[in-house]
């Protein structure tokens, strides 16, 4: 009879006959490669919808056991606005550059003897979302809320229907009955936009203890511009363990972090750009990607080889997945080396190959060092000669994160952080992949890992901020001394100077980021030629600071632009309190003296106090802070070797109406902060519900009324020097809205006459070059981007469009609420009902109204 292992066996080989594709090249290897993913993609979320984070400029979508899940399954709706997703792992946001087919959860753990891996498709297909942000501090989802886009996700797995057998034994999938929560946490702030946090809190559910359970997260890449298929299989990835600190001191960091990136950032035409570029023999869309992404284990803390919290170690593996078994290679240490009797040492089947791999404590060699393995090497296997090349030069593969052994008792939890980091401006040189296979020396010499570096380390210090005693035992993590002299120029002196900086927390987490105010929420009004803008920052205006507690609002910015990318809006109009910042000098400073800037901006009538003349200096108005510059500063006349200058903090745009279009609706509103309670009647609030006196409103003329315009309005703080932060701004992009401007031919918003534009409409009229269709959708065709618009409609209506002959083209149903700005405008794609491209001709249109008033016009 035959043992379950030969039974796999034959079931292994039957396979690589009748139902894998035979791999002879990359492109097979892709190929082959993309067809599993997008099957377990359909398998997966099949009609569900996925919780996006796309707050920042990383782009990820979060399900528990998956992360990242880059596809073309067109069913897949994102959570919060339900609207579809098709891209779910993107990087710069907007830049359609992807970076993930997904990343993957994997546990395993030993019960009673038995060891089981439970894989993300094994999991409950049952999922429990909640979501929570910090975004709006009147919205339900605020309570609880850690950053602007908190998802928590659960699962358990405890099910064995639908699941596959071991790939070494019949029998159905073993659960681990354990509980499987992923909360993930992302934020649009400028040092904080690169990285999503995730916390995986594992709890045993079931009866029997799991020991040695490890936790691992591997990353199926694929770097490139999405055009609807399959960027090329031409990614590289490693294992980065220490970087070096910026500073005279040359501190090195702990970073312990999985990374990969497409070999050479796709140059165009021989330089990275991020413009959309079509080539013109293939037809083709390319677009360079210069990132590099990374994944980083925050919690608990470990290190390759040491056992910092209980026995836990860091392992990374890499390896490629294929019927070809010489292909089916991943590196393999001669210490750790166990058979996989699958004929290959790359994708490791089976509980027990998978549970082996994520427990060794083995740290591969980076991808690009797989030519320069040869056969007399002492620490490694060889890999196959016929792959070697390729696999150096960046042939994709799969990238395997983990941590473990912990024990996890019934009832207990076993919490795992890590950080999802993007960098920028990975790759220097647009000729580097000619370095590869054979000397990745030089290629590493054109990397830089300093952008991925500092975005992984500010994901660290969110989780457990450096120099803050949490838990009040008087840890406040640890710290670094860098000492160094200085000689003054004009004696012989020497200084020895200190200067002590805090580079970890005190290992309990605190989940605080830095933030600006929040966002004033703000309306849209169209007028002729122009649109008004109205706003409200009640909250801006009186939201204290995470960490330091004091309202730090100083300002708004009012930003319009022609599409949704932040690199399209342009600073219409800003506010900002009338402050200063005081710069000190400092002798002592390495390496020569300088100007720092050490304290919060200080009010006009604060600086007089403290540097005035005479017997009164808080109404010396003679005292103007702007008389002090660095080449004729201010000396104290207590303390000579003290000097300052002043500058306006930002613009010092603060008159209302006079140095700024920003003006208060109600000007004559007195502060709500300072009247007692029982005076704070309704006429002090709005028709929204929120006080008269924080309403403004700017008015933006001389506008298109044919082309639309997006607006955001942003709050922004004064930033905390001290703490090495500037300013902090809300997202440009984050809550933007967008509208037309009433045509001057329209007798007002909603009940003028019906009238349609561009009419006619000609194929050969160059709409697109000149920007009205098409915007960041570069890559569609022309017929895919036309549209016809009707302006002044009412809220809601019946569009239809027939033909000379009196048949029906096509039927649009309007149904607006009258308060959104966009109730009066619908458009038109040229596509009929049958949906197809419309012919050239005369056509009727009619618009009907529930009043049953009906307009009608030609186009």
């Amino acid at each position: 009879m035959a043992t379950p292992f030969q039974r796999a066996a034959v079931v292994y080989f039957l396979g690589t006959l009748f139902f894998s594709p035979v791999v002879v090249g990359r492109e097979q290897y892709k190929e082959s490669s993309e067809e599993l993913q997008l099957a377990a993609a359909k398998r997966f979320h099949l009609g569900e919808c996925v919780p996006v984070h796309n707050v920042g400029k990383l782009v990820v979508a979060s399900d528990a056991t998956i992360f990242g899940q880059w596809n073309r399954v067109s069913d897949i709706t994102d959570c919060v606005t339900g609207g579809a997703s098709p891209v779910l792992s993107e990087y710069p946001k907007g830049s359609r550059v992807v970076n993930l087919w997904w990343a993957l959860i994997y546990v395993g753990g030993i019960i009673r003897g038995d060891t089981l891996v439970s894989d993300p498709f094994e999991f409950s297909a049952a999922k429990y979302f909640d979501y929570r942000s910090t975004l709006d501090p009147t919205a339900p989802e605020y309570e609880g809320a850690i950053s602007e886009q908190d998802w928590v996700v659960s699962t358990d797995d405890t099910v064995t229907e639908g699941t596959e057998s071991d790939y070494f034994y019949p029998r159905r999938h073993q659960p681990l009955f354990v509980k499987l929560t992923d909360y993930s946490y992302s934020w649009s702030y400028e040092y904080a936009e690169d990285f999503i946090l995730f916390q995986l809190d594992i709890e045993n559910i079931g009866q029997n203890r799991i020991e040695n359970a490890c936790v691992a997260i591997e990353a199926w890449p694929t770097v490139g511009y999405y055009t609807g298929g399959a960027p090329g299989a031409d990614d590289l990835g490693g294992f980065r363990s220490i970087v070096p600190e910026p500073g005279v001191c040359e501190f090195e960091d702990t970073l312990n972090l999985m990374w990969w990136a497409d070999n050479n950032g796709d140059p165009v035409n021989g330089v990275f750009t991020d413009k959309v570029t079509r080539d013109d023999s293939s037809g083709a869309y390319f677009r360079s990607c210069p990132y590099v992404f990374g994944i980083r284990i925050l919690s608990p803390a470990a290190e390759p080889g040491r056992q910092e919290w209980r026995k836990a170690t860091l392992s990374y593996n890499w390896w490629m997945k294929s019927w070809v078994s010489d292909l089916d290679y991943g590196p393999r240490g001669y210490k750790n080396y166990r058979n996989f009797r699958t004929g290959g040492t790359g994708w490791p089947f089976g509980d027990g190959n998978r549970y082996d791999v994520m427990s060794a404590g083995e740290v591969d060699y980076d991808q690009a060092f797989t030519a320069t393995i040869g056969p007399l090497n002492a620490e490694w296997l060889p890999p196959p000669p016929k792959w070697a090349e390729d696999l150096a030069d960046g042939l994709g593969g799969f990238y395997s994160l983990s941590i473990g052994p912990f024990d996890i008792g019934p009832g207990g939890t076993l919490p795992i952080v890590f950080a999802y980091v993007a960098g920028e401006n990975f790759h220097t040189d647009p000729r580097n992949a000619l370095n590869l296979p054979y000397d990745p020396w030089a290629y590493y010499n054109n990397l830089d890992f300093s952008d991925l570096a500092k975005n992984a380390m500010w994901a660290e210090w969110i989780y457990d901020n450096p120099g803050v005693d949490t838990d009040g035992d008087g840890d406040s993590g640890k710290y670094r001394v860098c000492a160094f002299e200085s000689t003054l120029v004009d004696s012989n002196w020497v200084y020895t100077r200190a200067e002590t900086t805090w580079y970890k927390g005190d290992g309990i987490p605190d989940w605080k980021a830095a933030g600006p105010p929040p966002a004033p929420v703000f309306w849209l009004e169209p007028v002729v030629n122009g649109l008004r803008i109205r706003f409200n920052g009640q909250y801006s205006e009186t939201t204290p600071d995470i960490f330091t507690r004091i309202v730090d609002f100083e300002g708004y910015r009012v930003y319009l632009g022609r599409d949704e990318r932040v690199t399209s809006y342009s600073l219409m109009a800003s506010y900002d309190r009338h402050d200063f910042d005081k710069w000190v000098w400092n002798r002592y400073s390495l390496p020569e003296p300088q100007w720092e800037l050490l304290d919060i901006p200080f009010s006009l009538d604060s600086l007089r106090c403290l540097y005035g003349s005479g017997m009164d200096p808080c109404h010396d108005s003679a005292f103007d802070p702007l008389l002090y510059t660095p080449s004729q500063p201010y000396f104290h006349p207590v303390y000579p070797e003290s000097a300052f200058y002043f500058v306006k903090h930002d613009f010092n745009t603060w008159e209302l109406g006079v140095s700024t279009p920003i003006r208060k609706v109600y000007p004559d509103e007195p502060d709500p902060r300072l009247l007692p309670i029982d005076s704070l009647t309704p006429e002090r609030y709005t028709a929204e519900g929120y006080f008269k006196y924080f309403e403004y409103d700017v008015l933006v003329e001389h506008l298109l009324a044919t082309v639309p315009y997006w607006v955001n309005v942003t709050a922004f703080d004064f930033g905390s020097p001290k703490s090495g932060l500037w300013a902090l701004e809300t997202s440009k992009t984050v809550g933007a809205k967008y509208t037309y401007p009433v045509h001057p031919s329209a007798d007002s918003v909603y009940h003028g006459k019906v009238f349609v534009y561009p009419n006619p409409y000609r194929f050969d009229a160059g709409y697109r070059e000149l920007g009205y269709e098409g915007r960041v959708k570069e890559d569609w065709a022309d017929d895919k981007v036309r549209a016809i618009h009707f302006a002044n409609l009412p809220p809601r209506c019946t569009i239809e469009i027939y033909s000379l002959d009196g048949d029906l083209i096509r039927r649009i149903d309007h149904d607006m609420d009258p308060s959104d700005p966009n109730a009066s405008h619908d458009q038109w794609n040229l596509i009929t009902r049958n949906y197809q491209a419309v012919v050239s001709g005369l056509y009727y249109w009619a618009v009907h109204s529930p009043d049953g008033q009906t307009q009608m016009g030609k186009l």
